[in-house]
């Protein structure tokens, strides 16, 4: 049988200290369709296109209900009230899908914030523990025989060695050679 790990109060990308309720669609990971779907909308409305296609969307509106001889759905007498109450419409459905939009990057964004923190942190701790283990190398090289030093103490030795054995060689009796 198994067994599903507990689940955390949070999620990496969730701000943290946000109370998360998860439900059946979250778990299958299509809980957020609505929250992407504004995004969505919200980034198309910041685009140059959008602005192009409102502008012609308006000007043929106008040319359309002013010209002469065709039923007219909108008149210019009116002040063209059905296109005022459009992009009425339209306006306050965009605030609020920015303001959603922005409130997701915001959320992201402190995650964002907080893994960065934390992945700070470890850098430092690891650079410390380098500069650390650095200087110990370089005590340890300090306390290291160097190879003149070697050859200094062999020198010593082995004069050391020469005069014991010509001491000995004359408490013998024996000659030493010169």
């Amino acid at each position: 049988m198994r067994t599903e790990p507990a689940r955390t109060s949070s999620s990496l990308d969730m701000p943290k200290g946000a109370r998360v309720r998860r439900s059946r669609k979250d778990s299958r990971g299509g809980g957020d369709r609505f929250g992407r779907g504004t995004e969505a909308i919200a980034r198309a409305m910041g685009t140059p296109w959008f602005l192009i296609g409102l502008t012609l969307f308006c000007a043929l509106w106008i040319f359309y209900n002013t010209l002469p001889d065709v039923v007219r759905f909108d008149s210019s007498a009116n002040g063209f009230t059905a296109l005022t109450l459009i992009l009425s419409l339209q306006a306050s459905y965009a605030a609020p899908l920015i303001l959603l939009a922005q409130n997701r990057q915001d959320d992201r964004d402190r995650v964002q914030i907080e893994q960065d923190r934390v992945r700070a942190e470890r850098n430092l701790a690891d650079t410390e523990y380098l500069a650390r283990e650095v200087v110990a190398l370089r005590l340890a090289m300090k306390e290291i025989a160097s190879t003149d030093l070697v050859t200094a103490e062999f020198r010593a030795l082995r004069e050391e060695v020469e005069q014991l054995r010509g001491e000995l060689a004359e408490a013998r009796g024996e000659r030493t050679p010169s």
